[in-house]
């Protein structure tokens, strides 16, 4: 059973119980920030098995799960949610932590985000998708219509596929 907390000062209390800090970015995402003891552990990687196992090692089976705002988190929670597991969710992740001056690790790489990712290749898709329908023929035009319907679909469900597919290129790992 999972536990939202809305409150991101937690994280360091939480800490110092002895809670593993269990954030699910991408590993680049991982190494430009993260909050100091935290264990990286992609989403695509998340299982009841990969969690144990990182546990085995530690005395207390509270597993606080952190990414950029939460989203990912709550995801990762879902996956857990059959197992036995004591996990808190931390509403805002790291980008909450970071407002509370909460200790960070900070990577020297600047890696863009996932989310910014997707921006720029979206848009990029878009206008080319319009200067195509232009120049070309009118049914590039779709491609455009089709990134557009994408998004909307993203917004709406909260699940990317542009996003997941970015997250995998070799420049995320």
């Amino acid at each position: 059973m999972a536990f939202e907390v809305n409150d991101a000062s937690f994280v360091s209390k939480l800490a110092e119980q002895g809670a593993v800090l269990l954030d699910v970015r991408s590993p680049a995402e991982f190494r430009q920030v993260h909050v100091a003891g935290a264990i990286n552990l992609p989403l695509e990687k998340v299982s009841e098995a990969s969690v144990k196992k990182i546990l085995q090692d530690k005395a207390s089976s509270v597993v606080v799960l952190l990414c950029a705002a939460g989203t990912r988190a709550r995801k990762a929670a879902e996956q857990l949610e059959a197992s036995d597991l004591k996990l808190v969710v931390i509403t805002g992740g790291t980008n909450a932590c970071l407002q509370l001056n909460i200790p960070v690790i900070r990577g020297e790489t600047k890696t863009i985000s996932i989310e910014r990712q997707v921006r720029i290749a979206a848009g990029a898709i878009v206008l080319i998708g319009v200067v195509l329908g232009f120049t070309v023929h009118p049914y590039f035009f779709f491609v455009s219509g089709f990134i557009g319907a994408g998004l909307m679909f993203a917004g709406v469900t909260d699940w990317c596929g542009m996003g997941l597919l970015i997250a995998k290129a070799p420049w995320n790992k």
